[in-house]
């Protein structure tokens, strides 16, 4: 399945519909009175967060999404049938923005949490509610509250408890695929991982964490960079950050230098990034060229006050000790009293004009956003 984490889609939901004009003629009941009933109400524009997605893929083809109007009213006292919801099912962590004013409207970060983006039209009233003594047949009913329209970003960030961060080849995909049953590829070339990956790590029977291979970083990366720009996002929810770095045969750079840029680049592109807990793995210690810089490594991770472990994801050695520090650290977070967060039902769609005016057209209470239609004698 290919990983879409960006989509920008255009929602319209259903019209109210219109209240209906009609009077009773029966037999032996020539002069019944009036008995349009109300129409329905329109449809909404209904996230629901899915834990069974992973990717936004559904909306890179399909982008326009409608839900259906109200029925209007009929004779007889009949109510048109209320429109139905259009419900868009999308991965755990998406977020909704307006596309127009980069306004949020939703995070849903928990599974099965909703949001409604444009609400329905509210139904009109029909005839039968403007009968007074003055005047017992009436001709006016309810036009249907108007539909809303507009264009939403939908951006997915992952949920994971620790991110792997590290320049290409600094062996994330290896390590992930060591410690978990992720299959990621693998390859002896930059950039081999281009999408993020995701692997569930399980430490005893009722104990495990996600671990989220980010593709690699490069200096300036929070500038765009490289590739990880497109995946930094994804390391903004994770609760622990492991930094993995290697011997690289480029001039001029070395496991602390890497650090140093890697921590630099997080620096640059969010303020909370720095604030989370962290250790440092010095990968391919199989390799005599990255085991020469252990010691330096070592030091530098001693003065940023940061756990340090030396690993072979091939030989498997430190791979062990690594898991149960991030297990330990994961629980300390859990642990930790959640953050308070804003609700996950998303903010009425206003329209500009409204918003001027001063008129909520999603308040069920006035009728400032129904027309009311006169039918001529």
């Amino acid at each position: 399945m290919k990983f879409i984490d960006e989509a920008s889609i255009y929602i319209q939901s259903g019209k109210g519909g219109d209240g209906g004009l009609s009077f009773l003629r029966e037999r032996f009941r020539p002069k019944g009175g009036p008995d349009g009933g109300d129409g329905g109400k329109g449809g909404d524009v209904v996230f629901l967060a899915d834990r069974n997605l992973g990717t936004l893929l559904d909306f890179r083809f399909n982008q326009h999404f409608r839900a259906q109007p109200g029925q209007n009213g009929m004779g007889r006292h009949k109510y048109g049938k209320k429109g139905e919801d259009c419900v868009l099912r999308v991965p755990v962590g998406t977020m909704i923005t307006d596309h127009n004013t980069g306004e949020l409207i939703a995070d849903l970060s928990a599974d099965g949490a909703k949001a409604v983006a444009a609400r329905g039209g509210k139904g009109g009233r029909g005839n039968m509610h403007f009968a007074t003594s003055t005047n017992q047949t009436p001709r006016h009913f309810e036009k249907g509250g108007p539909l809303q329209e507009r264009r939403v970003r939908l951006t997915l960030k992952l949920l994971a408890d620790v991110g792997l961060v590290g320049f290409p080849n600094a062996g994330k995909s290896t390590f992930i695929s060591r410690i978990s049953a992720a299959r990621p590829k693998v390859a002896d070339y930059p950039f081999t991982t281009l999408t993020p990956n995701l692997g569930m790590v399980r430490t005893e029977v009722d104990q495990a964490f996600v671990v989220a291979d980010i593709p690699g970083l490069i200096e300036g990366a929070a500038t765009g960079a490289g590739l990880g720009h497109r995946f930094l996002k994804h390391i903004e929810r994770v609760a622990v950050l492991a930094f993995l770095v290697t011997a690289s045969y480029e001039d001029g750079r070395s496991p602390v230098a890497d650090y140093r840029v890697l921590n630099e680049e997080l620096v640059r592109y969010s303020d909370d990034l720095p604030l989370k807990p962290r250790i440092v793995l010095l990968t391919k210690t199989d390799l005599p060229e990255a085991r020469a810089h252990e010691d330096a490594v070592r030091q530098m991770a001693d003065e940023e006050g940061i756990a340090f472990f030396a690993v072979s994801s091939v030989t498997g050695e430190g791979v062990d000790a690594v898991v149960r520090h991030l297990q330990r650290l994961v629980d300390e977070r859990r642990a930790e009293p959640p953050a308070p967060v804003a609700p996950t039902v998303g903010r009425p769609f206003v329209p500009e004009a409204a918003r001027l005016t001063g008129d909520d057209v999603d308040d069920p209470d006035d009728d400032d956003d129904v027309e009311v239609i006169y039918v001529g004698e």
